[in-house]
């Protein structure tokens, strides 16, 4: 007797599809709201990506400390609560958030707008940890990827929609106004814009509270215990927090006051202590994998080499995806690469986050299980879709975007590219990072719409990583998966020190090279590069890992999305 498939409740989906949006957007929106805030408050470089810090290491604070509740405790909080609830109380959190930023945007404070910034990204932390799995609870097992790609559809679409309207609600239609005109302008924009999304908070919960179609999603399964991985990432998180003070202690500093001398030097004492979070990540987590092969007892997941490489290769992914967007627009200020001003840069950061919808759309392709040739098909059709869906969108809000029509030359390196790696997790990951190694060094030794178009690319090599990262990192862990997942979640942090470390790398190289100007943040994009190069490691070095312990890694099937 064959066994009926447990239909999609579509009403819950539809819902839980919103959240997915909201992360998307706000994430994205942050590439034109940097530029914005480092002419407004008068930053530089580097203090301009506290943005993005304080955004992102709020995911991993969130991720640490639901692990750290069920380390202790022995139970799942986001299963206790339910999945429906967490996702509710999440979305409360966020509006707090969004008070929070509306209170900071009165009071004229940097500070409190990055403040509200981390409380709306720990309210994200809490959604995306119930909302993966609770899509996959929404139906039938064998098709919870189809599912799970749809919401990262979604949620791409959000980082695509994202940029432009928030550079209208910034900026307006206005022709392209100066960095001094944007210090004037009114931060009543981004009251409007933190109310309007603290709103859409709100209803989201309310719609989620009162719809009798979403189930509580309550799971009680037991937490595997690893108390030697919580002690170790509490120690981490205490170094990073000794590292991160005197930065802080740092960023109030006006750059205008400074002397050529003094800034070179606080450049200095700057990278040395970012250098020093990076560093503490990496031996970290290198120190757990040593460890575990020892002694596995109290390790729990981390015991997995592939699990703990990639937990690194995690890191550097989400870190190389937020710097490439966020220090983009500073690089397209530069003469050398079209003299685009911060109100007009909204179509570049769009093309860019939307080069990684184009690549999840097409890497959502295979979930849905059409025939070979129907899949070929859509392999071609749904990035050239989608590659006009961007320009599209971009032409609605009257951007002028005949400068990228010639992106579609990438777009169909993108394509090549899916052929070549025939939905092979590692086979992909390789090809997509050596496409971003490629693309970089292409950027960095070229300028104009050549070393642009290279940029944008990173976006493209960026969009098939999570999935295929997070498949082979979890791949064998058995009963340690969910823990596994857990500790991936809080690699998110990647995104918190990277791009600073870009930025700072910028100011560093910029303070040495007075006489060239946009030297800086030229050369900056060497980091993404080293993050490519990783990921490059990553994806030759876990074929082996995963066949000595006789997983077939040409087997496993990359799902999911971020």
């Amino acid at each position: 007797m064959s066994q009926t498939k447990q239909p999609t409740n579509t009403g819950a989906l539809s819902t839980l599809i919103v959240v997915f949006f909201f992360w998307g957007f706000i994430a994205s929106s942050n590439s034109v709201f940097i530029p914005f805030c480092k002419h407004k408050f008068n930053l530089d470089q580097f203090q301009s990506q506290l943005v993005d810090f304080a955004f992102y290491l709020a995911y991993y604070i969130g991720a640490l400390g639901l692990f750290a509740y069920g380390a202790f405790g022995g139970k799942d909080l986001v299963g206790k609560w339910g999945y429906k609830k967490s996702i509710v109380y999440g979305l409360l959190f966020s509006a707090i958030g969004a008070a929070a930023m509306i209170i900071a945007v009165n009071a004229n404070t940097f500070t409190g707008m990055l403040v509200g910034l981390f409380i709306v990204a720990l309210g994200f932390s809490l959604q995306q940890t119930a909302a993966q799995p609770f899509a996959i609870a929404l139906g039938d097992e064998s098709t919870g990827a189809s599912r799970v790609n749809l919401a990262g559809g979604v949620n791409s679409f959000g980082t695509t929609i994202g940029p432009i309207v928030v550079a209208f609600a910034l900026f307006g239609t206005a022709a392209a106004i100066t960095d001094e005109q944007i210090a004037a302008l009114s931060l009543s924009k981004v009251v409007i814009l933190y109310s309007a999304a603290g709103c859409l908070f709100l209803a989201a919960a309310a719609l989620f509270h009162f719809s009798t179609k979403v189930p509580a999603g309550i799971n009680e399964e037991k937490i595997e215990p690893a108390n030697k991985a919580l002690y170790l990432l509490l120690i981490m998180t205490g170094v990073l927090v000794f590292m991160f003070v005197p930065i802080f202690n740092s960023y109030k500093i006006d750059p205008s006051t400074l002397t050529d001398a003094t800034k070179l030097e606080l450049e200095t004492t700057r990278l040395k202590w970012l250098f020093g979070a990076l560093a503490t990540v990496i031996v970290g987590l290198l120190f757990a994998n040593f460890s575990a092969q020892k002694n596995e007892n109290g390790w729990g997941a981390m015991k997995y080499p592939q699990l703990v490489l990639g937990m690194l290769a995690l890191f550097v992914y989400v870190g190389v995806e937020v710097a490439i967007g966020s220090n983009l627009g500073e690089l397209l200020k530069q003469e050398a690469f079209g003299s685009i001003p911060s109100s007009k840069i909204a179509p570049y950061i769009s093309m860019y986050w939307g080069s990684m919808m184009i690549g999840r759309w097409a890497g959502a392709i295979s979930a849905f299980e059409f025939k070979s040739k129907t899949n070929q098909i859509l392999t071609v059709i749904v990035p050239l879709v989608a590659f006009g869906i961007v320009i599209g969108v971009n032409g609605i809000a009257q951007y002028d975007m005949s400068p990228l029509y010639l992106y579609i030359v990438c777009i169909f390196i993108q394509i090549g590219a899916f052929f070549l790696s025939n939905d092979k997790p590692a086979k992909t990951l390789l090809i997509f990072s050596v496409i971003g190694v490629v693309a970089m060094l292409i950027g960095i030794f070229n300028t104009g719409n050549i070393a642009i178009y290279a940029f944008l690319t990173g976006g493209i090599a960026c969009s098939i990583m999570w999935p295929s990262i997070f498949a082979l990192s979890v791949a064998g862990l058995g009963k340690y998966t969910t823990q596994g997942a857990a500790f991936l979640i809080m690699m998110i942090l990647g995104g918190g020190i990277i791009p600073p470390i870009q930025g700072k790398m910028s100011d560093f190289l910029q303070s040495s090279h007075l006489d060239q100007p946009g030297y800086g943040i030229h050369q900056s994009f060497w980091v993404p590069l080293l993050c490519f190069a990783y990921i490059v490691v990553f994806a030759i070095a876990v074929k082996g890992i995963l066949k000595k312990q006789g997983i077939n890694y040409e087997e496993t099937e990359a799902k999911g999305g971020h």
